[in-house]
């Protein structure tokens, strides 16, 4: 007997893995929040297929650092991670990675006189809990809601790049900020109980 699965990951094993171990499963971790950030970003106008085939080259040139150290690489330093062809090759997303961790680090700062941190701060865009929806089929689900525009609108102000409300969607869909997971599917209970 098969695992039953969102239609969205066919047999891919990369897109298996993920959806089984990672998509939707709540996650507060911030390392782990800003590399989604920052990865949902990449994926501007591609696959998501595209950007995870990438993800471990993203994490040798990236992720593998502190955020403190991501916000402090040059523009030439960036110009030189252009030539890995196991990054996306657009020197705008590039930045952005940099600057995300920047605008991160200054959200910090901001939130450090009360005593909180930025995965509370994202989190209390969903009230601190996982919004479950009815997805009989993932192509139901919506690509933007209310709460991704204004999640959206609120880390632009804060100085994030490529964090439009469909990213913002994604992104909240990727660390189980919402359940998106299809309703016949074996992961829809276990990632909201997590």
């Amino acid at each position: 007997m098969s695992i039953q699965r969102c239609g969205w990951c066919s047999n891919n094993p990369l897109y298996m893995a993920y959806h089984d171990h990672e998509w939707g499963q709540a996650s507060h971790e911030e390392a782990h929040l800003f590399e989604m950030l920052c990865l949902e970003g990449q994926q501007a106008g591609l696959s998501w297929i595209t950007v995870l085939r990438k993800r471990e080259a993203y994490r040798e040139h990236f992720f593998q650092y502190p955020i403190a150290k991501i916000a402090q690489f040059s523009d030439a330093e960036l110009e030189d991670k252009l030539q890995d062809a196991g990054l996306i090759r657009h020197i705008g997303k590039l930045k952005a990675i940099r600057d995300n961790a920047i605008a991160w680090q200054h959200l910090t700062q901001q939130l450090k006189p009360q005593h909180s941190n930025v995965s509370d701060w994202l989190w209390s865009f969903v009230n601190h809990q996982t919004v479950v929806n009815d997805v009989p089929d993932y192509r139901q689900a919506p690509a933007q809601t209310d709460t991704s525009l204004a999640l959206s609108k609120a880390l632009k102000k804060k100085g994030f790049k490529f964090v439009g409300p469909t990213t913002c969607y994604a992104f909240m869909q990727a660390v189980g900020m919402v359940n998106d997971h299809e309703n016949h599917c074996a992961f829809k209970t276990s990632s909201s109980l997590k």
